[in-house]
C-alpha cells in the first residue's frame, strides 16, 4: 500500500508541511499551465506561418498568371478576326485603363483622409495644462555636498584624491554614507 504520511489528507502532517505541499503543487500547476500556453502559441504560430506562406505562394502564382492571361486575351481577340497587333494593343489599352481607374479611386480615397483631429485637440489640451503647471521647488544643493557625493560615488574627483569640503578622508565619508 502507500505511505499514509504522503497522503494529502493525512492528519499526521503539520500545517507547515501542508502549506509547503500546497505551494509546491501550485508551482507545478503554474509551470504546467505555462508549458501548455507555450505549446498552444507555438502551434498557432506554426499554423500562421504556413498560412502566410500559402498566401504568398498564391500571390506569386496570380502575378505569374497575368502575362499568360494577357496573351490568351490577345490571341482570343485575334481569333475573332482582328489582326494580332491590334489584339495586343486592345489588351494593353485595357490594362492602362484599368490602371487609371485604380489610380483615380486611390486618389479619391486619399483625399478623404483627414488628420486625427481628436488626438491633436487632446494633445493641445494636455500641452496647455502642462504649461500652466508649476514645477515642484527643489532645494538648492551646495557645492560641498556635490563634491562629497562625487567622492563617495567614485567619480573622477575621487580618483584624483580630491576630498569633500569636510576635510575627512574617504573611509570616513564612505562610513557616513553607509549609515
Amino acid at each position: 500500500m502507500s505511505d499514509p504520511g504522503n497522503y494529502a489528507g493525512s492528519t499526521d502532517r503539520s500545517i507547515g508541511q501542508l502549506v509547503a505541499s500546497a505551494t509546491a503543487e501550485m508551482s507545478a500547476l503554474m509551470h504546467d499551465e505555462i508549458a501548455l500556453a507555450k505549446a498552444e502559441v507555438r502551434q498557432d504560430v506554426k499554423r500562421g506561418a504556413i498560412g502566410s506562406i500559402a498566401f504568398v505562394a498564391a500571390g506569386v502564382f496570380a502575378l505569374f498568371s497575368i502575362p499568360v492571361l494577357s496573351f490568351a486575351a490577345a490571341y482570343g481577340i485575334h481569333n475573332l478576326g482582328l489582326g494580332l497587333a491590334w489584339s495586343f494593343l486592345i489588351v494593353g489599352v485595357a490594362f492602362i485603363a484599368l490602371g487609371w481607374l485604380l489610380a483615380f479611386l486611390g486618389i479619391r480615397k486619399f483625399k478623404k483622409v483627414k488628420p486625427p483631429e481628436k488626438s491633436i485637440a487632446s494633445a493641445k489640451q494636455t500641452a496647455a495644462v502642462l504649461q500652466k503647471a508649476k514645477p515642484h521647488p527643489r532645494p538648492s544643493i551646495e557645492a560641498a555636498a556635490i563634491i562629497e557625493r562625487s567622492a563617495v560615488s567614485g567619480s573622477s574627483l575621487a580618483k584624483k584624491g580630491v576630498e569633500g569640503g569636510s576635510g575627512q578622508d574617504k573611509a570616513g565619508s564612505v562610513a557616513r554614507s553607509s549609515t
